[in-house]
């Protein structure tokens, strides 16, 4: 199987496709990527090989994955301007001899006609990993059921309202867990070569239903309000949310724009998001959560 090396490996992704990798392979086989790799000292202390990286140095991206047979190229942050950095890490690899890149893509990542912004930086990823010579695989993650049963649960719950401008768009929301678990079957199983996979939840939902589901689940009301792109650009702005990638202050309290959101809605609305698939049962064994088991794991955290 030869030596993984995973990039990003201090963030929640990566952190948790390590720890599961290490039921699977030994500690001297990962190669573990990070800006911060003092983050992963207890890996390092297991036998695995922590190596700084930035996907903006490519020199550094050069020593960090030498020695490595494929590679868990998980996106970065930066949306509207991480191609670039996805570029570089493809093309250090290659230079390495990595011979296989399994990427974090997105639901639709493979069509050229798309709405979301995020969506137009993994289709650019998805090709140019397609021509770097490397097998591929792309891991098509729909919605994350975490971010629903947080970063929209918890604002809704406070504030008792929540714009949307998805209407009654679905989406086979997923755990990150199974997209995890996906992502190490692939790396640690044969076949997967050249193949893209939909990695989604068990049961196409729109986003009114998933309110109404943490509404009821919590006990308090959540008025869903329906707007239209700019009416949710407006609410971003509200919080303080940049519109641009562009506009983004380095280093701020808030490294995301809101433009990303809002085209994410509307793709959502416009049907690209409405894919449901059994490839998670297919790599994994097992059937993909559902969205109320995760709600109920981090119910907990939500306002009283």
């Amino acid at each position: 199987m030869g030596k993984i090396i995973i990039t990003g490996a201090s963030g929640n992704f990566g952190n948790a496709a390590a720890r599961q990798l290490l039921e699977h392979v030994p500690a001297e086989d990962l190669i573990l990527l990070s800006r911060t790799p003092e983050k992963l000292a207890e890996f390092d202390q297991l036998g695995a090989q922590v190596r700084r990286a930035d996907f903006d140095d490519p020199a550094s991206l050069a020593a960090a994955t030498e020695g490595g047979e494929s590679m868990l190229l998980i996106s970065t942050l930066r949306v509207g301007t991480r191609v670039q950095q996805h570029q570089n890490a493809v093309d250090a690899a290659v230079a390495n001899g990595v011979r296989h890149i399994v990427y974090t893509s997105i639901i639709a990542g493979g069509e050229a006609d798309h709405p979301s912004i995020e969506q137009h930086d993994h289709y650019a990823t998805e090709q140019l990993i397609q021509r770097s010579g490397a097998e591929w695989t792309h891991l098509r993650d729909s919605l994350y059921a975490e971010a629903v049963a947080t970063a929209m649960a918890i604002p809704a719950l406070q504030a008792g309202s929540k714009p949307d401008n998805a209407a009654d768009g679905k989406v086979a929301i997923v755990s990150r867990d199974d997209c995890v678990a996906s992502a190490v079957g692939v790396l640690t199983q044969e076949g997967h070569g050249n193949r893209a996979y939909d990695i989604t939840g068990p049961e196409l939902i729109s986003i009114p239903e998933a309110v109404a589901m943490i509404s009821e689940m919590a006990g308090k009301p959540i008025e869903l309000i329906p707007v239209d792109d700019e009416g949710m650009y407006q609410y971003f702005d509200t919080l303080g949310v940049p519109r641009r990638a562009s506009d983004i202050v380095p280093d701020g309290p808030i490294p995301w724009a809101s433009e990303g959101m809002v085209t994410f809605g509307q793709s959502i609305r416009e049907g690209y998001f409405a894919v449901r698939s059994d490839d998670v049962e297919r790599i994994t064994g097992r059937p993909p959560r559902s969205l109320r088991s995760v709600l109920e794991q981090y119910q907990g955290a939500w306002p009283q």
